[in-house]
């Protein structure tokens, strides 16, 4: 590309705009060890381009020297040369759209940042020539040398930031999960109209919300808050536990205290029953169930606690499950197939014991994916309770490993396939332990 100048030069004038300063003093050194490398060009401008906005760079000043460097040949870049441009200011300008002023102000940002240096000449134009092979010669004007000087240290630096910018995005999902579960327990605390500083921790969690980034934050930052809403958490889970033990203890107080009265009310000598006895000889004599009818009618209390009737019906599938299977895939196969789910199912619920408390762990899970109680309750609703909680567990699990970005259209999809027939779900937790094996 022909090299465009001959004009007087501001920029490169020793007096005037541009006085020596540290910054020029780096740039130069810089320039003198870019001499000694053999970078390419385009190996150069990809490692400033990646770390230009944290190191300070504009727009305008990408542009420029993208403009400069455009000007530069392959060969300029080769052990014992340097990339000068003599385009003159007035190419520049046409080129860039700046005016005299922006081009001497991005121009300068340049070399104070260290990735250009001026090569001056006595008379303080820019100009420069090459040989029959396209070398150049002699050369005065913008030298883009620091650049290949300080590639790996930016290629060092781009490093630290990807991996800073993968610390950050872990956090915010940390300070996600933790933020979906003080909500979910506060909402869950005053749905169930439930005793406790429910006002309190809400106006805290609220005042943490508003801590929360709204552009990028440093993961120091971050790390704070995320202890903050641990601790706020752990706060939120013990007020729970307290309330709900306490609101278990006055049930269950009312309930003694009703039974109490009621027997006494059958023991009370007082109480005479007045209706005649009529024997009536014509009655049919009463029926005695064998005691297979009487196991059958035993394995059926349609009044049973719904814990209960869920625990019966999930141990149902399991049993089911075994006769497809040939193999039994109980509480333990499900925990060790779901690796993720089972190391928060116990930090939550502690030593799960039966299914009955894997389904309560789910349940307070749940949130914690996004899942909605609307969804959740289709899919009990559709599954059943016993397979619906199956299937969040290993949504979860999914989620947690990256194999499910929409854990709630997932867990939709898997009733669907079961309204049509095609749900395998034991397929799925033994696949997944077969895949650890291997």
């Amino acid at each position: 590309m022909p090299q465009i100048g001959g004009g007087v030069s501001n920029i490169n004038q020793p007096s005037g705009w541009r006085k020596a300063t540290a910054g020029l003093a780096v740039a130069e050194q810089h320039a003198q060890v870019g001499e000694k490398a053999a970078v390419p060009k385009a190996q150069a401008f990809v490692a400033i381009k990646r770390v230009g906005a944290h190191i300070g760079l504009k727009a305008g000043d990408m542009m420029l020297l993208d403009t400069l460097g455009a000007f530069t040949q392959a060969q300029d870049w080769e052990e014992g040369r340097r990339p000068i441009v003599w385009a003159s200011n007035a190419y520049l300008m046409e080129q860039t759209g700046f005016s005299l002023s922006a081009l001497k102000r991005h121009a300068r940002r340049l070399a104070e940042i260290g990735l250009i240096s001026f090569k001056d000449s006595p008379n303080g134009k820019r100009w420069g020539r090459r040989d029959a092979d396209g070398v150049i010669i002699e050369a005065y004007g913008f030298d883009l040398s620091p650049l290949s000087a300080r590639v790996e240290e930016f290629a060092q630096l781009h490093a630290e930031l990807q991996a800073e910018r993968e610390l950050c995005q872990r956090l915010k999902r940390q300070i996600t999960v933790a933020r979906r579960m003080i909500r979910a327990r506060i909402e869950a605390a005053l749905g169930s109209a439930l005793r406790g500083p429910w006002t309190q921790l809400t106006g805290l969690f609220e005042d943490l919300l508003d801590r929360l980034p709204r552009r990028d934050t440093a993961s120091e930052t971050l790390t704070r808050l995320l202890e903050w809403f641990r601790e706020l958490q752990e706060r939120v889970e013990v007020a729970y536990l307290k309330a709900v033990r306490a609101d278990e203890a006055v049930e269950n107080a009312a309930e003694t205290t009703e039974q109490v009265l009621q027997k006494t009310q059958e023991m009370d000598p007082r109480e005479v029953i007045s209706d005649p006895h009529i024997l009536i000889t014509n009655q049919l004599n009463p029926v005695t169930c064998n005691s297979s009818e009487k196991e059958e009618a035993a394995s059926v209390v349609p009044n049973a606690p719904p814990e209960e009737r869920v625990d019966r019906e999930l141990e149902d599938w399991v049993a089911e499950t075994r006769k497809k299977r040939g193999a039994a895939l109980d509480l333990p196969t499900v925990m060790q197939a779901c690796p993720e789910f089972a190391s928060w199912a116990r930090n939550m619920g502690g030593y799960l014991k039966d299914w009955g408390d894997l389904h309560r762990v789910v349940g307070q899970l749940r949130p914690m994916i996004g899942v909605s109680e609307h969804a959740w309750n289709l899919a009990q609703d559709r599954l059943g309770p016993q397979i619906a909680t199956a299937a969040l567990v290993l949504t979860f699990d999914k989620h947690c490993a990256g194999e499910v970005a929409s854990p709630g259209g997932y867990l939709r999809g898997m009733v669907e396939k079961a309204g049509a027939g095609e749900l395998h779900l034991e397929r799925s937790f033994y696949g997944r332990l077969s895949g650890q094996a291997a």
